[in-house]
């Protein structure tokens, strides 16, 4: 039952994450949480629309995904638990973050770029 509850509380922090190379080899991240892949989001002014190739990757681990930020010279993070990453990992602050439709929404650029 232990090895059933580790699996469920890894599974549970899993986001996708797609990496994209720029024209100029550098690396731009998408994570998003999984469970709003594969729909959009929309105010008045605002859209978010997550169905694209753009945002489909593969499922990885926090610790995964930390290792590719150092990396990166563009993130986007979309959804809860992908932003709590981004903030934990210090790579963004609070005043970064908008909301659309309470969906977290915030892209870094790294200051190496």
């Amino acid at each position: 039952m232990l090895a059933a509850q580790d699996a469920l509380s890894k599974q549970k922090f899993k986001m996708i994450i797609k990496e994209h190379i720029t024209a100029n080899n550098k690396l731009i991240l998408t994570v998003c949480d999984k469970e709003i892949i594969g729909k959009r989001f929309e105010t008045d002014d605002l859209k978010l629309d997550l169905r694209s190739d753009f945002y489909k990757g593969k499922e990885k681990t926090e610790k995964e995904i930390v290792k590719l930020f150092g990396q990166a010279y563009m993130i986007n993070l979309v959804g809860q638990k992908s932003v709590n990453l981004g903030l934990k990992s210090k790579i963004i602050s609070e005043k970064d973050i908008i909301k659309i439709k309470n969906i977290p929404y915030v892209q870094a650029v790294s200051a190496d770029s």
